[in-house]
């Protein structure tokens, strides 16, 4: 089924969840097993530093229970999971981003929520203190079968002091639209010989469904139709896209490539390297935890995602989640231990906010002042209300693989954009037609 749903943020009421347990295991201490649960996530290093924090306090409250961390790549971690599940191996808690795990709930390999060691009477209780839809994911059969570690949209961060280096105006020639881009990075690229030493913006290739989807949608294509009979729907928009974003690269203006380090690592250090690049309100932490002085300047801001010139959509950069989860394999001791964990982790909603800039979107944290006052949020949140969720399926990290694989073709490898999109309609169309 085709997941896309609307995120509403206005006129949210304060909401008290229930009182959050240290322990949600069913026995008492002096009957307590020994559990361990073994966790694995992705790599954030001030994220990190809270994590180990709430976990040594969850085992000194727990001393029966012991819990190993396991931390790995973002980009590599969809990967080694699903190997570790296929082999019926794997860690007892987990996140992801939702259209890399929906597959896992979908296949019976995540278990749903024990709301009482989560710390809520039910289904309906939980979800309720949730935003509206924010749950709508990992929900199925009238069952929750995650909780949000962060949701997350993209915007453009922006390093002023690159643009007038440049000979740009930081205020008047920040990109518009995607042409904007070409145009501002076209003056901004530095090579040495056909290899790239200084880019204007890079886009962030292995999230197709994220990033490419949404441009295709602002020329009035579709990623599967309404219907959910048709995929890659417009052949307009995506050969249109796909041209783009040969254009782009190595066999076009020659201003980025899949080939090249992620723009978003290396925008923190301010060293010229990247002067924009797309991530999410955690970078924001992520500059002040790295280079302290760039974050302190005036040298650097977040703007809107650009739409093209001929919109006729206006769609942001699709917003994800990333869903903390139970194994289905876990034994009972561990799943109520695990989700126990889980929510002491996400009591702390507010200092994930200040610290690692993520939002775990309760609505007590929705309506908080610490959400409110931060920076640029504003810039998030409007550019929130432009897009949606990622397309999530049980086949989503299928259409993400077609979906890379198009873009590398036409950039990479001298595929005809008409090519590229013949071939991507006839993949995906398998996918959904079963």
């Amino acid at each position: 089924m085709k997941k896309i749903v609307t995120v509403l943020f206005s006129a949210v009421l304060l909401y008290i969840p229930s009182a959050l347990l240290a322990s949600g295991v069913s026995e008492t201490k002096s009957e307590a097993k020994e559990v361990v649960i073994e966790f694995w996530t992705h790599e954030d290093v001030n994220r990190q530093r809270l994590e180990d924090r709430y976990i040594k306090e969850f085992m000194q409250a727990n001393p029966h229970v012991t819990v190993n961390v396991s931390r790995f790549d973002s980009e590599k971690m969809a990967d080694i999971i699903k190997s570790a599940l296929d082999n019926n191996t794997g860690p007892t808690m987990f996140n992801l981003s939702i259209n890399d795990e929906y597959s896992h709930i979908m296949n019976g390999r995540i278990a749903h929520v024990n709301y009482k060691a989560a710390g809520y009477k039910d289904a309906k209780a939980l979800i309720e203190s949730y935003a509206p839809n924010m749950l709508d994911p990992v929900t199925i059969d009238r069952h929750v079968y995650g909780l949000p570690l962060e949701l997350t949209n993209w915007a453009i961060f922006v390093n002023k002091k690159m643009f007038v280096e440049a000979g740009l105006d930081p205020v008047n020639d920040l990109p518009k639209t995607w042409e904007d881009m070409m145009e501002v990075s076209k003056k901004i690229v530095k090579r040495k010989g056909n290899t790239i030493t200084h880019r204007g913006y890079d886009f962030r290739y292995k999230y197709q469904l994220e990033n490419i989807v949404p441009m295709v949608e602002q020329l009035g294509g579709h990623l599967i139709s309404v219907d959910e009979k048709e995929a890659i729907v417009g052949k307009d928009a995506w050969v249109n896209v796909l041209s783009f974003l040969r254009e782009w690269g190595p066999y076009g203006q020659n201003l980025g490539s899949p080939e090249y380090t992620a723009a978003r690592r290396l925008f923190n250090s301010a060293s010229g390297d990247v002067a924009m690049c797309s991530s999410g309100l955690y970078q924001v932490a992520r500059i002040k935890a790295e280079n302290e002085a760039f974050y302190s300047s005036s040298d650097w801001i977040v703007i809107p995602y650009p739409k093209f010139k001929d919109a006729v959509k206006d769609v942001s950069a699709c917003h994800y989640g990333h869903y903390y989860v139970v194994n289905s394999a876990a034994t009972k001791q561990q799943e109520e231990t695990a989700w126990a964990l889980i929510a002491y982790m996400l009591s702390h909603s507010e200092e994930y906010l200040r610290e690692v800039n993520i939002i775990q979107p309760t609505l007590a944290l929705l309506s908080s002042e610490t959400y409110k006052s931060l920076p640029y949020s504003e810039v998030f949140i409007k550019d929130m209300e432009r897009g949606h969720i990622v397309y999530y399926a049980e086949n989503a990290d299928k259409i993400q693989d077609a979906l890379k694989t198009a873009v590398n073709g036409v950039m990479l490898e001298g595929v005809s954009p008409e090519a590229a999109y013949e071939k991507l309609k006839e993949t995906v169309q398998k996918f959904i037609s079963g």
